[in-house]
């Protein structure tokens, strides 16, 4: 770092010698006076300082413009305004085609099932058009995979940038602890409420069946969904 140079010590020196012995109020030519010797005293440390401090500025404003960068690149009002909706009109497309297909297949189903058997023909020529109702209803599963496809290339498509953009930056992940858990919450994921299991989790039938036949209570019920 700079330090005041030999001449400039003494200059003030000089200046502080002069004004020592001096009774009453400083006035405000003694201000500027000292205010004149003290500038030319850092004039040298403040030229040496000065590529440093710069330098600093150029480093900061350069972070700066990178990190606009890098939100630049994250897209997140494509992600907001295009990407999520998107997604969400898909789910409630897939839930739609769901819910038409079960009704036409349950519909089909019942009027087979109370039919009058006893014109065979009849009979034979109704279960064959119902039959067709039903495989036509199924192929919505077709295009629900599709839709569910796109769903999950949204996901992925946010995975990606996120994570792009929190490696770029340097984020340190780190352990959060766990939400605390309403009751609400407790029961949802201790009772079947929390909505069907994938293969191999949740209660099977077959414990369903012998909780019933065995009559067991409601907390037997409740610890054998928990």
């Amino acid at each position: 770092m700079a330090t005041m140079t030999k001449e400039n010590v003494v200059r003030v020196i000089e200046f502080l010698e002069k004004n020592k012995s001096r009774d009453g109020e400083v006035g405000l030519n003694d201000v500027m006076q000292l205010a004149e010797v003290m500038s030319g005293s850092m004039h040298d440390f403040l030229l040496a300082v000065q590529p440093a401090v710069t330098g600093e500025l150029k480093a900061i404003a350069g972070e700066i413009t990178r990190m606009k960068e890098e939100i630049t690149a994250l897209r997140a009002n494509d992600m907001k305004q295009q990407k999520i909706p998107d997604a969400g009109r898909e789910l409630d497309a897939i839930v739609e085609a769901t819910e038409s297909a079960t009704h036409t297949i349950m519909t089909a189903a019942e009027e087979i099932m109370g039919a009058d058997t006893s014109d065979g023909l009849a009979y034979q020529e109704l279960v064959n058009n119902k039959m067709i109702e039903i495989f036509e209803a199924c192929a919505f599963q077709d295009i629900t995979g599709q839709r569910i496809s796109k769903v999950v290339g949204t996901l992925n498509y946010i995975d990606q940038r996120v994570s792009a953009f929190v490696e770029k930056l340097r984020i340190v992940e780190t352990m959060e602890p766990a939400a605390e858990e309403t009751e609400a919450d407790r029961r949802k994921r201790e009772l079947i409420l929390h909505g069907p299991q994938m293969a191999g989790e949740g209660v099977s039938q077959d414990d369903i069946d012998a909780m019933m036949n065995g009559g067991g209570s409601q907390d037997d019920i409740d610890k054998l969904f928990g």
